[in-house]
């Protein structure tokens, strides 16, 4: 086992030394598309991985010089009708993210050409699959509906539940996997287990918004089914972008306790997938579980051959939760870990048996 990490990478170029160190630390890699030197590598040294490709399922971006996209139907390919406009006939820029543009995910023949043009394009590639960015819930670009053919996000969402059924079967049929970025499953019954069912989900704000934005404990454990699967879970946790803080162990332990250490995992700063985010803990192997999860209140922890994880999703600072630790127990540094430990609220752990 090469450890639980998952290397969210479609920024800068990436280095020589970064492939090393992804080959020796982690399970499954997101790259871009024309990255294929890169997944080709990766797969060679590490057969075992997953390797993806990132493609926009909702938008297409005129920076792109080609001939391989981020996006399923290049600026260029664009037929005019698949461009989404307001009511007065302009084109819809997305909010923050210049050179994006909004696809009319509504439209059959945008799908049908979206599912096409993906499915050629890994059939014989080094890449596992895709990771299917922008299976939006909400308005997160500011495309402030109701707009020329869609009144609400509802109508968005459909079509998105049609090219995610469409793309999955598709690139199953030609031995790949389809991974969506699937937000805010937890607000729609059976989304999560809908959307997965092609190779797995990838969940890009796993157990809080920012660093500092954080879930209550109700929002926490509506996500944690999404560790069990199905196929390969993909969780990210925000951080600050970096690796020492405390929400990297916060939702590591949540990663443990809840999935078992299936899927993979990852703790990153906002869109800063640029680098590699690692803690000596990533690469534990805590074994097979001992137990059920245990709960109490807001907290809980599980028991495994190989070690332990505790993890407190309350909020209120006077929440502090004092916990027994299993007999034999160390750190990271392998100091003895004692008979309890207090965790303060959004906090977790992970100790390994001595």
């Amino acid at each position: 086992m090469n450890g639980v990490g998952a290397w969210i990478r479609y920024g800068d170029p990436i280095t020589s030394e970064q492939i090393d160190f992804a080959a020796e630390h982690y399970r499954a890699a997101i790259l871009q598309p024309w990255e294929l030197a890169a997944a080709a590598e990766l797969k060679t040294r590490r057969p075992d991985m997953t390797v993806l490709c990132y493609k926009c399922l909702s938008s297409t971006r005129s920076y792109e010089p080609g001939p391989l996209y981020s996006s399923g139907v290049s600026y260029a390919e664009a037929d005019e009708q698949w461009f989404a406009r307001r009511e007065d006939g302009q084109r819809i820029e997305w909010e923050r993210y210049p050179g994006h543009w909004q696809m009319t995910v509504w439209s059959p023949a945008y799908r049908t050409r979206w599912v096409d043009n993906v499915t050629a394009e890994l059939a014989d590639s080094p890449f596992d699959g895709v990771m299917a960015d922008n299976d939006v819930f909400d308005d997160y670009y500011g495309l402030q509906l109701p707009i020329d053919g869609a009144r609400s996000m509802a109508e968005i969402r459909d079509g998105l539940d049609e090219i995610v059924h469409a793309a999955g079967k598709s690139l199953n049929d030609v031995g790949k996997v389809l991974i969506p970025n699937i937000a805010e499953s937890r607000r729609q019954p059976g989304r999560w287990s809908a959307h997965a069912a092609y190779g797995g989900g990838f969940e890009e704000v796993w157990l809080g918004y920012s660093p500092t934005d954080l879930f209550d404990p109700d929002t926490a454990e509506a996500q944690l089914s999404q560790a069990a699967g199905p196929g390969l879970s993909i969780l990210r946790v925000p951080t600050d972008g970096n690796d020492q803080h405390p929400n990297f162990q916060y939702g590591l332990a949540a990663f443990w306790i809840f999935g078992e250490g299936r899927g993979a995992y990852s703790a990153t700063a906002h869109d800063d997938y640029n680098h590699t985010q690692h803690v000596a803990e990533l690469d534990w192997d805590l074994g097979r579980p001992l137990q059920d999860p245990v709960r109490r209140g807001h907290s809980w922890w599980r028991e495994f051959t190989g070690g332990w994880a505790a993890v407190n999703f309350n909020m209120d600072g006077r929440r502090r939760r004092r916990i027994k630790v299993p007999a034999g127990m160390v750190d990271v540094h392998g100091d003895p870990a004692g008979s309890y430990l207090v965790l303060p609220p959004h906090r977790g752990r992970i100790l390994r048996r001595a």
